[in-house]
């Protein structure tokens, strides 16, 4: 099939720059897997049913409670929560929900036979109605763990992939840094802050307890002028190493349906995997592999996405549709119905 090409003008930098990044890229992935078992295609194994979405249904609908959660500033979570009439997704009490979420028509070039897609975009990513002038993002997150009344043992292989459309990008927000994200909710064994004691006996202690992380994919956009950029550019983060830090990925050449991935293997790694297109992602498809923060994943609750945007109460997020998000897992343990066939990518 052929790809839309993105139209960034002259958007690769110095074939030398270039041949660095891949480089460094290549490096850091070699190193991390001689540590690590063999890295698994996201889509491996079979589909679990019954979580995720498809957008198909024509009466599909999100129901906000605005104003929306913004406990990451002001600690103040405005329940009652905003959810999907499906049962499949809800508003992150972290963050809140993007301020427009609606199934569309899916975009030329999209998966064969899909009807229905599902739009995200906001203006306050911040406090509701409050503009910050700062970069802040929304979540919207996928009801798995809830659905299946359980968290994965990273031992099942769990895996997740979604569609992206890259809008023309003429189009896009005007403004340099993250402006969407596809994000894990994995946790481990660390060590955790904990409050003990009570009033003015009240203290905070560490000791080893269940760590949340989020390790993910970020699309990021360098706008041509900012800071003496010469061109438009744009690539895909990854979050993160095992120091914490974010790193670059691929360089997105076009715009259009993008196929990304992760997967979670029984050594606790997280294996990220992106590919222009709608094809399902195979070995070619790799980018690397990480122990996010130095964790070690031992269970995976779900996957979300971020929108991001400037908050400036002015100018909307760059619009964001995606389509199918899908959660696999290659040895399914205790109860979880799964598809009736095993699609094997390796």
């Amino acid at each position: 099939m052929k790809r839309p090409h993105f139209a960034f003008t002259n958007s690769c930098p110095t074939n030398a720059l270039r041949l660095v990044a891949a480089l460094l890229v290549s490096l850091g992935a070699l190193n991390s897997l001689a540590q690590a078992q063999r890295p698994v295609v996201p889509g491996t194994g079979t589909e679990i049913i019954g979580v995720a979405d498809d957008f198909e249904a024509p009466d599909w609908n999100y129901v906000p409670q605005n104003p929306k959660s913004t406990e990451d500033i002001d600690e103040d979570q405005r329940a009652p929560l905003g959810q999907s009439t499906n049962g499949r997704w809800y508003e992150g009490i972290k963050r809140g929900h993007p301020d427009v979420i609606k199934r569309v028509k899916t975009p030329e070039g999209g998966l064969p036979g899909s009807q229905g897609s599902m739009l995200m975009r906001s203006m306050y990513t911040g406090i509701p109605g409050k503009p910050s002038n700062k970069m802040h993002q929304d979540d919207f997150i996928a009801n798995v763990q809830y659905r299946l009344k359980r968290r994965m043992s990273v031992a099942e292989v769990p895996s997740v992939t979604t569609r992206v459309f890259l809008p023309s990008v003429d189009t896009w927000e005007n403004r340099s840094g993250p402006h969407f994200g596809f994000r894990l909710a994995l946790e481990t064994t660390a060590m955790v802050d904990k409050e003990v004691g009570m009033g003015l006996f009240k203290r905070t202690v560490e000791e080893m307890g269940n760590e949340v992380y989020w390790p993910g994919m970020f699309i990021e956009f360098e706008s041509k002028g900012s800071k003496g950029k010469q061109d438009d550019y744009a690539f895909l983060r990854i979050r993160g190493n095992s120091r914490g830090g974010d790193f670059r990925g691929v360089q997105i050449t076009t715009t259009g349906w993008w196929t990304l991935g992760m997967s979670v293997t029984p050594d606790g790694m997280v294996h990220y995997y992106a590919s222009p297109g709608v094809d399902d992602l195979t070995e070619d498809d790799y980018i690397t592999s990480q122990y996010p923060y130095g964790y070690k994943a031992e269970r995976f609750r779900t996957f979300f996405y971020n929108v991001c945007s400037a908050d400036d109460g002015r100018r909307w997020s760059t619009t964001w549709i995606v389509d199918d998000p899908k959660v696999y897992v290659l040895r399914p343990m205790g109860r979880v119905a799964v598809a009736p066939t095993t699609t094997t990518k390796q």
